[in-house]
């Protein structure tokens, strides 16, 4: 009898991390369908004309305490493609006034740093952090604003900016639960699970090529331009996939993992729920390398941009939550950036070649409304599982949470086959 075979359909990161999760379990053939002609979905490297170097569509890291994404890592030997922080140090600087400071999470778990006047937020009083603990205790009902000030000089210099990392939306209109649960995960590693992790060249080096490189080992087929255009169910199972150009049939005992989009799972599978509404990002790309001793990444407040990387070859600017700059022309937003960028970093004014990348559904949106409409793992199709970001409640987007559902769909499809 031959092994069932799993089709996952989809080469980001919750596909790829499915897909390397299965071949470990070496029950069953695993066969991974891709849209277009490369793998990584939303989040890979490519050679870019204008900038005249290789770049990533965003800014991407990891933290030391990504359990999910480094089991993954580990899984395809790829650690060694990463610049771990020796600090969790985090400079930032204010636009509006001027100033620098740097916040300091010590290592352990228990936050003595916010006893430390040159480790917490300039002219903040240790007190001040206690209203966190609000959040931390918040009903996942809740919005953020129901149960934190969000306001004041702890909001905006440091709550903001960090949970607008997160969750990629204005932190008052999101769900205390999914504020909460990046600063819980934070709370239980201490600074030791604080640590940036910056890929050395580029996300597609870092994962991507190591991946593929770990199932092509074993014996997995990645099939690239292979656009699914639809679902055959019939009674309680997926029966038949139908790709552009020619179909597959089920067997008895094969299953599927849709790890596509959200709006792309919608469209296939019309019987799962998923989020209607997204946030945007923004990254723009300057093709000049960082003077000595600029800050690998800087926090921004009171400015056009959230986050600068510092890159061997280039200055890169992130921007959360850019709805509302789609319809702006690229070079208003690239000369209003290069401003910023060239302040915080003391280059001339003369801005170098540039690329804009805006990804209009980066994220769904994180309220309590969308955060309700996600599905989880498990579908009322008896051979359908879904993977992604948007994929379980309670946690934000990220690279993290991404991987983490990729490996949740696989130990439920493997609990499946086991089940028989």
């Amino acid at each position: 009898m031959r092994r069932p075979v799993v089709h996952i359909i989809g080469a980001g990161f919750s596909g790829l991390a499915a897909a390397v999760a299965l071949v470990a379990n070496r029950s069953c053939e695993v066969v991974v369908h891709e849209s277009a002609m490369q793998a990584g979905g939303r989040r890979r490297s490519y050679l870019d004309a204008a900038a005249n170097t290789m770049i990533d569509n965003g800014n991407y890291f990891l933290l030391s305490g990504d359990a999910a994404a480094f089991a993954f890592v580990d899984s395809i030997v790829a650690r060694d493609q990463f610049e771990v922080f020796k600090e969790s140090t985090l400079p930032f600087a204010d636009m509006a006034s001027g100033q620098r400071w740097n916040l300091r999470p010590n290592e352990g778990r228990l936050p003595w740093w916010l006893l430390d006047g040159r480790r917490r937020l300039p002219h903040s009083r240790a007190g001040d952090y206690w209203q966190v603990g609000r959040l931390l205790r918040a009903n996942p009902t809740s919005a953020l604003s129901d149960v934190l000030a969000c306001s004041g000089p702890l909001y905006e210099r440091m709550l903001r900016p960090l949970l607008l990392a997160a969750l990629n939306a204005d932190p008052k209109l999101a769900a205390a639960g999914l504020a909460a649960a990046p600063l819980r995960r934070l709370l239980s590693t201490g600074g030791r699970g604080a640590h940036l992790c910056l890929p050395r060249n580029g996300l597609s080096r870092a994962l991507i090529e190591p991946a593929l490189a770990h199932l092509h080992r074993r014996d997995a087929h990645v099939r690239l331009g292979r656009r699914l255009q639809s679902l055959e169910i019939g009674g309680a199972r997926v029966e038949q996939l139908e790709f552009e150009h020619d179909s597959i049939v089920l067997g008895s005992r094969d299953q599927v993992i849709l790890a596509v989009p959200a709006f792309v799972a919608a469209a296939l599978a019309p019987i799962i729920t998923t989020p209607t509404q997204f946030n945007a990002t923004l990254t723009a790309h300057f093709n000049i390398a960082p003077p000595p001793n600029q800050p690998r990444v800087l926090g921004v407040v009171n400015g056009a941009i959230n986050w600068l990387f510092a890159w061997p070859d280039r200055l890169s600017a992130t921007i959360n939550h850019a709805n509302a700059l789609m319809e702006v022309p690229r070079e208003q937003l690239a000369a209003q950036i290069w401003r910023e960028v060239a302040a915080l970093t003391g280059h001339a004014d003369t801005m170098p070649s540039w690329r804009i990348i805006r990804q209009r559904r980066a994220t769904f949106s994180a309220t309590l409304e969308q955060d309700a409409r996600r599905p989880g793992v498990l579908t009322s199709t008896s051979n359908l599982f879904l993977a992604g970001a948007y994929v379980g409640r309670g946690m934000p987007t990220g690279l993290d949470s991404t991987i983490r559902s990729g490996q949740e769909a696989a130990r439920a499809v493997i609990e499946r086959m086991a089940a028989g």
